[in-house]
Order: C-alpha cells, then structure tokens, then sequence
C-alpha cells in the first residue's frame, strides 16, 4: 500500500497545474536557467552533447583493456556497462511515454528559455540517467576515488547542462539519476549471479 501511495504522490509532483508542489521545481529550475549567454549556453551544450558518445565509448574501452590485459573481470564489466546503458535507455523511455510530463519550456514559455535540444517529454532525464548509468559503471569497474569522483562529477555536469537549457525540471534529474544508478547496480549483480 506504501509504495501505491509514493507512486501517486510521484506522479501528482509530476502534474505542474495540479500540485502547488510543483513551484519548488519550477523556482529552482528558473535560477538555474538565466537568460541566454551565448558563451555559456554553447558549453552547456558541448556537456549536453557529450553525454552519448561517453556513454556509449565506455562500454566498449573498457572491453577493449579487458581483451588487452587477457581481464575476465573487466570484460564482465564492460557487459554489465554495456547491460546498465541499454535497460537505462529503454526505462527512461518506458516512462516517458507513460508519463507525458510536458517540457518546462512547454509549460513556462513566459519562464523559461529553451536554449538546448529536448525531445517529446520530461520525465525522467534521459541524458542524466544514461551519464548516471555510466559514471556508476566506471565506478563498480574501477572503484578508486580517482576514477569515482571524475566520473560523478561529469554526470553531475551532465544534470546540470539540461536544467541551464531549460530542456528538463529538477525532478526529471532526479528521475534520471535513480534511473541510471539502478540500470547499474542491477546489472552489476545480475553479473555477479551469472559468474555464479
């Protein structure tokens, strides 16, 4: 019955003109996404822009060092990389679809500058989930501070980029970032079962 109820109140969070709740995302999202500069903007989206070729290089390099270094360990987890950024792809689409969370340049026009690209819907942040998906990845498969705190740092950035242009609320971040985490961890121990 608990989870019956966080799912509702998730979801009327979700619905800006039913939930005065809503306002926090919004204000939050407002400070983030001043005017148009067009130094910054063009950054923002060179982070933005990163997020897939990252992603999906991530998987492969460290199949490569695991095919070099003769690596078991390293192969399975570049599979488990590989795993993690296909099922944080495909349920970050699942519920976009199913949630038809609006855009906030959609909703806010008067409020919010869109200065990056979005697709149809919200929530949750694909391009967050997948940074997520991977830093966490690179985490499990090489788990020293030197790999972790670049590799969280650069999804943080990630998140930040698609608030700056105005493509996603704050909550979507959420959303991606529970996403891409999960896709990971469950795919790592999917692994460490199947080696079993």
């Amino acid at each position: 019955m608990r989870a019956w109820f966080c799912l509702f109140v998730i979801l009327r969070i979700l619905q800006p003109e039913l939930l005065p709740g809503q306002n926090l995302d919004i204000r939050w999202l407002d400070r983030v996404n001043s005017p148009a500069n067009p130094r910054w903007d063009k950054a923002w989206q060179g982070v933005s822009n990163s997020m897939a070729p990252v992603s999906l290089v991530t998987p492969l390099a460290l199949f490569t060092v695991g095919k070099i270094q003769h690596d078991p360990a390293l192969l399975s987890r570049s599979y488990e990389a590989g795993a993690s950024f296909l099922l944080s792809t495909t349920l970050t689409m699942a519920l976009k679809v199913s949630i038809r969370r609006p855009r906030p340049f959609v909703t806010y026009p008067d409020r919010i500058t869109r200065k990056g690209h979005g697709g149809s819907f919200s929530f949750p942040s694909g391009h967050t989930a997948a940074a997520f998906s991977t830093a966490t990845s690179l985490s499990l498969a090489y788990p020293k501070w030197y790999v972790i705190a670049p590799s969280y740092l650069y999804a943080g950035a990630v998140a930040w980029s698609r608030m700056y242009l105005g493509v996603h609320y704050p909550s979507d971040l959420l959303g991606g970032i529970l996403v891409g985490v999960g896709s990971s961890l469950l795919a790592f121990q999917v692994g460490k079962w199947i080696r079993r």
